[in-house]
């Protein structure tokens, strides 16, 4: 299913039954006629979650006070991706009103995210709203500590960015100080997001803040290595570092083969190679291959995959086998032309193949 069709009538007569529960004078009937109008077939995922967010606004006819008193009972009955309509409302609707705004989206957040809501909240009102997620991240609740750190992502995607962060992220660094050893997964995994995004912007600053956090727990050492992926990728040898990777001296690739060298768009191979130790101690090893993609306008986009992270032993071996699909994706769409793989070790790039993709 796609994921516009989790609105559909259904969840518009359940939910106008439930507003109709709160708010005798509620025109049910009306309210379902205006959601799935002529034009609801042709929206999609966000502008259907905008259209209902309006049609609220437009049938729950009341202050915005009051309308959060009656939208929160409500609210609280949906989660997930139907349940981010509610936080839609605050962001439309409730900018003018911190602080009912802000008891609104923390109780929102524990059923599905605010994380999106808060961010214009955040540039109307810097500090104050960032003095709340400060609160936030010391929650006991890990959904409003989550929404501490991925509220204030430079780049959280579906939103725009936060500009003024990613000049200067200083505002957020106290939260994911605060979060660095957080117990919950959940929450961790923002926090790795949210460094990823500033190293695209300050790779500096996050390198410090990884050397300071790397090695002090677990908990720690896991943020590290997510929040650092776009630099590994990148083969920086700073960031490779901190995890012994940065040397591939005495590391070749070798006997690399590939099943066909000449595809049909759409069809896969496979390449095979081994990986050697001619050094005299055993090496910690991260192995990747990235893919000179030809481009519509014959240009070449590169994309970096990982392979394996492992340790080789002193004068030894490894066999590897990839599959390698020309399938065209939603998100990325092939054109014919020699596409080169080359291997990376450690950051470092050793052999290389082609394939001659056809149409």
């Amino acid at each position: 299913m796609n994921l516009k069709d989790e609105f559909n009538k259904a969840f518009a007569e359940d939910l106008a039954t439930k507003f109709s529960a709160k708010a005798f004078s509620f025109d049910s009937k009306g309210f379902v006629n205006a959601i799935i109008n002529k034009h609801w077939e042709e929206k999609e995922l966000k502008e259907r979650m905008r259209h209902i967010t309006h049609t609220i606004n437009d049938f729950v006819n009341e202050p915005y006070p009051k309308q959060i008193e009656i939208i929160s009972p409500v609210a609280i009955q949906y989660g997930g991706m139907k349940g981010m309509i509610f936080p839609d409302f605050i962001q439309v609707y409730g900018l003018d009103h911190f602080d009912k705004s802000i008891a609104a989206m923390a109780l929102f957040t524990q059923y599905s995210t605010s994380e999106f809501a808060i961010r214009p909240f955040i540039e109307k009102y810097p500090e104050k709203a960032m003095a709340q997620m400060n609160i936030w991240s010391q929650h006991k609740n890990e959904h409003l500590r989550r929404l501490a750190s991925e509220g204030s992502r430079p780049k959280l995607p579906w939103a725009p960015p936060l500009r003024n962060f990613i000049k200067d992220p200083t505002p957020s660094l106290n939260i994911l100080e605060n979060l660095k050893n957080d117990e919950s997964l959940y929450v961790r995994k923002s926090v790795a997001n949210h460094l990823n995004d500033i190293s695209k912007s300050q790779p500096e600053l996050v390198l410090k803040i990884a050397n300071q956090w790397f090695g002090v727990t677990k908990n720690t050492d896991w943020i590290v290595k997510h929040a650092l992926r776009t630099l590994l990728k990148k083969g920086d040898k700073r960031a490779l570092a901190i995890f012994g990777l940065d040397n591939s001296k005495g590391i070749n690739t070798i006997e690399l083969s590939i099943a066909a060298d000449q595809l049909k768009i759409g069809e896969f191979t496979h390449f095979n190679f081994e990986v050697e130790n001619t050094s005299n101690t055993e090496r910690n090893i991260r192995l990747e291959y990235k893919i000179a993609y030809i481009k519509a306008n014959k240009s070449q986009s590169e994309k970096v995959f990982q392979i394996s992270e492992f340790s080789l032993k002193p004068k030894s071996r490894k066999h590897f086998k990839r599959k390698q699909w020309f399938k065209q994706l939603s998100t990325r769409k092939h054109y014919a032309g020699i596409h080169l793989i080359t291997l990376i070790v450690n950051g470092d790039c050793k052999n290389s193949i082609e394939v001659n993709l056809i149409d």
